[in-house]
């Protein structure tokens, strides 16, 4: 293997290496921008002791600089199979992110691959922690829920090499290949949607998680421009609880946000689970849905339509991401190039008996 020369005029930004089948940083770019022989990195990384504290220094620093991380299997070859795919998810608890696990799982087996699943928290400090373990151990693949933020994760997923798909968002510049929606463009639908309704005095509730926030804000920022909440407020009226979220918090957050805002005749939940919170409660406390209240959730999960009333609710097509992200996944691990890397799946509201 060739190894490409880093810049001495640019200490921080080695140059992007090519997707699988062109290669990633190796531990012999590492000794090579270290200035020691290969055999002295590999020392230095898994023996510190054997090594001068002057060579530890310099093949940490190169470490650092390129973002590579050692190879764990067996044999160590770049070039090896492992037939695995990772996928990060923030919970396993909930089921938004089910059917898009479910659908990558088959899709994946449908081609000999299999999944590792990983949850990463919805907290992104854990998540650079497990891509760590994940890119050493040199998937085939990886995809993420969400836009990659951190720099430092995104640098060392560019360095390895491996082929990544990021899920469930939207943006123009992804680390790889995108499978994903616009959560801005469903807070704005929501906002029409209820307008549309005759709800003159809209409100939400909401996960304190970054994707959550975006919907509400885009939420808030369409009910203000269409004149359907207070205008003497930065936001719509909202109450924020803790993800993942629950049945029980949204009976909880229904409750506060009545408080504060007895008027409120509509509220988009950042989830059917949040939902079902919310009609539980109004159920309790003698408010008529939709009569007095309109409720939207996110997610159209199994139960929303055999609720009563009947939930209305954002479906995201999950067997859809899972699905094309599994054939981004293999017809890159394959050596083939990907036409259009940036699939936006889109959402629909559906309609039924809560708003």
């Amino acid at each position: 293997m060739t190894s490409t020369p880093f810049p001495a005029d640019k200490p921080n930004r080695p140059e992007r290496r090519g997707r699988r089948g062109a290669g990633g940083i190796t531990l012999r770019d590492v000794a090579k921008l270290a200035g020691v022989a290969p055999i002295t990195a590999s020392r230095a990384l898994n023996k510190p002791d054997a090594v001068s504290p002057e060579v530890l220094r310099k093949v940490r620093e190169a470490v650092e600089r390129t973002g590579y991380v050692p190879n764990m299997l067996a044999g160590g070859l770049a070039s090896s199979k492992s037939r695995l795919v990772a996928a990060v998810v923030p919970t396993i608890a909930g089921p938004v992110f089910q059917e898009t696990v479910q659908s990558l799982t088959e899709a994946l087996a449908e081609h000999g691959y299999q999944l590792m699943l990983g949850q990463s928290g919805y907290q992104n400090s854990r998540e650079d922690a497990l891509l760590e373990t994940i890119i050493g151990r040199r998937p085939d693949g990886v995809v993420l829920t969400g836009i990659m933020r951190s720099a430092d994760g995104r640098r060392r997923l560019l360095a390895s090499g491996i082929p990544v798909v990021e899920t469930w968002d939207l943006t123009p510049t992804p680390i790889d290949m995108l499978v994903g929606f616009s959560h801005e463009q469903i807070g704005a639908a929501v906002a029409e949607f209820l307008q549309g309704k005759g709800r003159r005095r809209v409100g939400s509730i909401h996960g304190n998680d970054e994707r959550a926030v975006r919907r509400h804000r885009a939420f808030s920022e369409s009910a203000r421009r269409l004149g359907i909440c207070a205008q003497d407020q930065d936001m719509a009226p909202h109450a924020v609880v803790a993800a993942p979220t629950t049945l029980g918090s949204g009976r909880t957050a229904l409750r506060e946000l009545l408080e504060r805002h007895p008027d409120t005749d509509a509220v988009f939940c950042s989830s059917d689970v949040l939902a079902l919170g919310v009609l539980t409660e109004a159920q309790a406390i003698g408010i008529k849905v939709p009569q007095q209240l309109a409720v939207i959730g996110f997610g159209d999960f199994t139960y929303a339509r055999d609720l009563h009333p009947a939930l209305t609710t954002v479906r995201i097509d999950g067997t859809g991401i899972g699905r094309k992200a599994a054939q981004f996944i293999i017809e890159r691990a394959g050596g083939r190039p990907v036409a259009d890397p940036i699939h936006d799946i889109g959402f629909t509201i559906i309609e039924r008996d809560s708003a």
